[in-house]
């Protein structure tokens, strides 16, 4: 029931033929092409950095990003001169 038989491809080929045009099933396989190949490279890329991520870990660096450095005073807060007017 599951193995997918030869005549089952050419029932598809036949069917995308009918819908969509000789024509037309080129560009749509190569922008379906260009598409996986986008999604294989982000797929690849966050998995590079993901490994990255795991080696900055175990190394016991901070990341670069993200990190807060408790040895500066924060900022103090500004007020809005609209927020001065409506408090009046």
């Amino acid at each position: 029931m599951g193995a997918v038989r030869p005549w089952h491809i050419i029932v598809l080929v036949v069917v995308l033929i009918l819908l969509f045009g000789a024509k037309r099933l080129p560009d749509a396989a190569r922008s379906l092409g260009r598409s996986l190949r986008i999604i294989k490279a982000e797929t690849k890329g966050l998995a590079d950095d993901d490994v990255d991520a795991k080696a900055e870990a175990q190394s016991g660096r901070q990341p670069l990003s993200g990190t807060i450095d408790d040895s500066q005073p924060s900022p103090k807060p500004t007020v809005d001169p609209v927020d001065r007017v409506r408090e009046r």
